[in-house]
């Protein structure tokens, strides 16, 4: 099948727990204390599994640091798409939202480290 994405995903080994989510019309959960395997990363949004059950739609603030880089990416993703996974985890696809292009480096480095 021909890939469709506009950026490849690349492995990686992330754990991060999200405490809150919210929605742009100031809807905002708190105490959701959800831990989460982020799987895959790509310059447009980060894939991740979680036993939790999550809203599309939502939002939540992710710290990223990829490979051995000291940059790290503070950035707000949107919950766009969700599946089960063959462990019975949930999996979701989730898009950065209002990332300046300028921070693109950081995946180039990081590309470029697990390509070596």
């Amino acid at each position: 099948m021909e890939e469709k994405r506009k950026s490849k995903r690349l492995p990686v080994d992330l754990f991060l727990d999200i405490s809150s989510i919210f929605k742009q019309d100031n809807v905002k959960v708190e105490n959701v204390h959800a831990p989460i395997e982020v799987i895959d990363v790509s310059k447009f949004g980060i894939g991740f599994k979680t036993t939790s059950v999550l809203p599309l739609g939502y939002y939540f603030n992710a710290k990223l640091q990829l490979g051995d880089s000291d940059s790290i990416l503070h950035c707000v993703v949107r919950i766009i798409r969700d599946q089960k996974a063959a462990d019975g985890k949930n999996l979701y696809g989730c898009e950065f939202v209002g990332m300046a292009p300028i921070l693109d480096y950081i995946f180039d480095e990081y590309e470029a480290f697990v390509e070596k």
